[in-house]
């Protein structure tokens, strides 16, 4: 009996990937996967200095072209004018990330922020509509494209002290489901990342600069790497394109769901 021909994965060599929240975490692992196959890349964030020694290093690295802009991500308005000011060169996106997201603070219902409820839903919701708007009627008019959209665990499911994230990423959520329903009879592909405990600059953020409490979060697990989730990424890029990869929880080893944690790693 002959053996099976090798699984072929989908080559993006070559294929724009435009990733918001590119400066750091999640987001720039995303990128070095990304040039790792030969991908040209828009890379977009607050921080122009880490955006910049960021894409040197990838063009060192790979020899791969890199845009960056320097831009927030709450801004609609710059967002609207994106596809048209890149340049020619980067125009063509073929895969986009809306990575760019954030919690702040852990305060009870009767407590919330309000401040910090819109920052979060702004940045979480309204900036992955804008995006996706944005760059959605060129794939339309190609018939291709993959929309990648960062969701999280507390997309589906609530938990105490998530009052004003676990919503906003249940609407990121529901938005990629029904992404997938308006476009099921194109070409393009939406894929929705749900991490679980990712060590990145995450809790510093929603902590506001306490590093204790941030890494309190993570003690006695062996956490998820941002390297982890851009994986999952570039695996839900590269199946053939009859494969759609809908969601895909990934959770750390000693977790059962957003608060079900194991402490059971000993720091060494």
């Amino acid at each position: 009996m002959a053996a099976p021909p090798p699984y072929a994965p989908y080559k993006i060599a070559g294929q724009t990937v435009l990733i918001t929240g590119a400066s750091a975490g999640i987001g720039e692992a995303c990128a070095w996967r990304f040039a790792a196959e030969g991908c040209k890349l828009v890379l977009i964030a607050r921080r122009q200095e880490r955006l910049e020694a960021l894409a040197a290093g990838l063009r060192q690295h790979y020899n791969v072209a890199v845009h960056t802009v320097a831009m927030d991500v709450q801004d609609l308005d710059a967002i609207a004018r994106l596809p048209e000011e890149l340049p020619e060169e980067f125009q063509e996106v073929s895969i986009l990330v809306p990575n760019a997201g954030l919690a702040l603070g852990v305060e009870a219902v009767h407590q919330l922020r309000m401040e910090d409820v819109r920052t979060m839903l702004d940045t979480n919701v309204l900036s992955v509509v804008a995006f996706t708007r944005a760059f959605t009627p060129a794939m339309v008019q190609r018939n291709a494209g993959h929309l990648i959209f960062m969701s999280s665990i507390a997309g589906v499911e609530a938990y105490a002290g998530g009052a004003g994230y676990c919503p906003s990423k249940h609407a990121a959520e529901a938005f990629a489901v029904a992404a997938r329903h308006d476009l099921v009879g194109t070409n393009i592909r939406c894929t929705s990342i749900q991490p679980g405990a990712v060590k990145t600059e995450f809790s510093v953020v929603r902590f506001k600069g306490d590093e204790a409490k941030a890494d309190a979060v993570y003690q006695g697990i062996h956490p998820l790497l941002a390297q982890d989730i851009a994986d999952n990424v570039l695996y839900a890029a590269t199946r053939p394109l009859h494969v759609q990869v809908a969601s895909l929880l990934v959770l750390a080893s000693h977790q059962s769901s957003a608060k079900g944690l194991a402490r059971v790693v000993k720091q060494g």
